[in-house]
């Protein structure tokens, strides 16, 4: 992986030369990891004019959720704790006798910024942006077999968890066990805060779970997903528990299902980032539950849970090929409850099967 690495440190270290910049700091952990192959708690990455360095507050852990940092790199452990890697690493720029510096003006703060200038004033500071986000966008294949193997370890928990009993326990007691799950099967941990919800609280996106009780005819909205290798992805199904569902279940489950499926089939390469939102949306809209919709109906994947592109009314750009999204639709009707569906997916072309379905667990209504 060291020639992977070191291709995406060329590529920002070419954008920006193409700005006028000699050197660059990144201080965000997930571009971190993406371009040194690990983040060390508190680490920074220095792309010199004469080397790259890991500067690290201690030695780098070996531990799972940090990754291992690729063997071309230097790393560069602070002498004494409590130092802040950030201004050690312009201090090491300045003994290499660079004159310019692109920072992460969005991640560093005013306090760190000012302590980088009083190390070397004479540096010309220019915000980075998120450059390193936007490389991050399109995902080789080892980053895709990461996303598989993390959705095939979600899938699994989420299938235990479906053959127990339900009824009586509490959302938090289900959520717990389905993170247990998730390493158990062999995920550094959860991909975020798992979500289980019940009865009214069903289908309300992010919602946290409490100690109401599974009970019968409740809906049952779950949403988790695993990181493996620093990879995060994310599944949502909804079911109905006990008892055959009622009719307004079945059309509401039906039409969310129909939403989510028309997004589904509109992300293509060139695909227009809100198109795919307006197909799903419309099928919403067009039933009445206008109100009822989420800002978005899906966003990217990878070394967070969160990425671009965001599938959105009003967000510009086109899908490219190998781009991992969500697609999540849902209809959250306060004090009934409702429904979301929740799959990971990666952009494909036509020629190659259309968009890859990484989050494979049935989307059948089922009374559990």
């Amino acid at each position: 992986m060291s020639e992977v690495y070191a291709s995406r440190r060329t590529r920002l270290r070419d954008r920006c030369n193409a700005s006028g910049t000699t050197a660059a700091l990144i201080t965000s952990p997930a571009n971190v990891r993406y371009l040194a192959g690990a983040a060390p708690h508190g680490a920074v990455l220095l792309l010199g004019t004469q080397e790259d360095l890991l500067v690290c507050p201690g030695p780098p852990d070996d531990r799972p959720t940090e990754g291992r940092p690729d063997d071309s790199l230097l790393v560069h452990a602070l002498p004494r704790a409590g130092g802040d890697p950030a201004v050690a690493a312009a201090d090491l720029l300045k003994a290499q006798g660079g004159d310019s510096l692109a920072i992460e003006e969005h991640h560093l703060t005013v306090a760190r910024h000012r302590q980088l200038h009083s190390v070397a004033p004479r540096l010309r500071v220019a915000d980075l942006g998120t450059t390193v986000e936007q490389l991050r966008v399109v995902k080789d294949e080892e980053e895709i077999s990461c996303l598989r193997i993390g959705a095939e370890i979600t899938d699994q928990a989420l299938g235990e968890l479906l053959e127990s009993i339900l009824v009586g326990r509490t959302e938090r007691h289900l959520a717990l066990e389905l993170e247990r799950r998730l390493v158990d099967h062999g995920a550094d941990g959860p991909a975020f805060a798992t979500s289980v919800a019940t009865g009214p609280n069903a289908g309300r996106r992010g919602h946290r779970p409490t100690d109401r009780r599974v009970e019968e005819g409740d809906f049952l909205s779950v949403c988790l997903g695993a990181n493996y290798h620093g990879y995060r992805c994310e599944i949502g199904r909804t079911f109905v528990i006990g008892t055959s569902p009622a009719d307004w279940q079945i059309e509401l489950y039906d039409l969310v299902f129909a939403a989510q499926r028309a997004a589904r089939e509109a992300l293509a390469p060139g695909a227009a980032y809100r198109d795919v939102d307006r197909a799903a949306r419309q099928v919403l809209d067009s039933a009445g539950y206008a109100e009822h919709l989420p800002a978005l109906s899906g966003h990217g994947v990878g070394l967070e849970i969160d990425e671009d592109p965001q599938l959105a009314p009003a967000a510009m750009g086109k899908l490219d090929a190998c781009v991992p999204v969500t697609v999540e639709p849902g209809v959250h009707l306060p004090g009934r409850g409702g429904v979301r569906i929740d799959d990971t997916l990666v952009v494909r072309p036509e020629a190659d099967g259309g968009p890859e379905l990484l989050t494979i667990t049935t989307k059948e209504l089922l009374a559990l």
